[in-house]
């Protein structure tokens, strides 16, 4: 991305470019015993694979204070996209341009480790994600309180239930001050009032002006905190604008 200019100032700059995106996949089909003992005695024979394109030519920009949702049916490409925005792929074309940091909850539980507690995976967690020792422990207790769950901070996290995950990963992740915030349908995971806490976090990041991409099926949800969506079909990019006739729109196919 270009430095800015005189009359381009940082802020006017988008923290997320992406553009020309392309990204497949090869499927291997799976076959029967008889299939694998008859491979075996025929050196000829080779796998058959399908390349399944999960995007195609995917552009758009997000801004400071945006909250834009990726919508689509199952297998329409918006979590790959999402992967692909948080560095966890890489595209096979186009580029992803990133200004400033990135933290947010693609699965739960990523970046835990079973065998720590979750006191140790709040300073492993929060390393990943860019922060120092001395700001993690400035931040420590904001961070338990917010999840919740002050009883099982030194248990090893093995023994967590995925709510758990959820509110530790969560806390984590809104007291890293991201500059960009990526969330995939991890909200359905946790209990209706935990659900609440964290979308009022959400509301707070947006208000404060951080960017938000978020994927999920709740169309309600998308609605009332997402201004824009981006709506995906077979990974084509089929409309991008306001949330309510995107959300108009997938439930016509639905």
């Amino acid at each position: 991305m270009t430095s800015p200019t005189a009359t381009q100032t940082q802020t006017d700059l988008p923290r997320i470019v992406v553009s020309e995106l392309g990204k497949t996949f090869v499927l291997n089909h799976t076959h029967t015993l008889k299939d694998r003992i008859v491979k075996m005695f025929r050196r000829s024979a080779t796998p058959s694979k399908n390349v399944f394109t999960a995007l195609k030519d995917v552009g758009f920009e997000v801004r400071d204070g945006e909250a834009v949702a990726l919508l689509g049916l199952n297998g329409s490409g918006k979590s790959t996209l999402l992967k692909l925005i948080s560095g966890v792929m890489a595209p096979d074309q186009g580029e992803i341009l990133v200004r400033g940091k990135i933290a947010g909850l693609i699965e739960v539980g990523a970046g835990f480790h079973p065998d720590l507690t979750g006191r140790e995976n709040v300073f492993l967690n929060a390393a990943i994600l860019g922060m120092s020792e001395e700001q993690t422990k400035a931040k420590f207790d904001e961070i338990v309180e917010f999840s919740e769950i002050a009883d099982f901070i030194d248990t090893e996290v093995k023994f967590y239930s995925s709510g758990m995950f959820l509110r530790l990963a969560f806390a984590v992740a809104v007291h890293t001050d991201p500059d960009i915030f990526l969330v995939d349908e991890i909200l359905a995971v946790g209990d209706e009032p935990f659900q609440k806490k964290c979308l009022a976090r959400i509301r707070e990041l947006k208000a404060s002006g951080k960017a938000l991409v978020i994927v999920s099926h709740d169309l309600d949800m998308v609605s009332k905190l997402c201004d824009r969506a981006i709506l995906l079909r077979h990974g084509v990019v089929v409309s991008d604008g306001p949330s309510a006739e995107a959300v108009a729109a997938l439930r016509g196919e639905n």
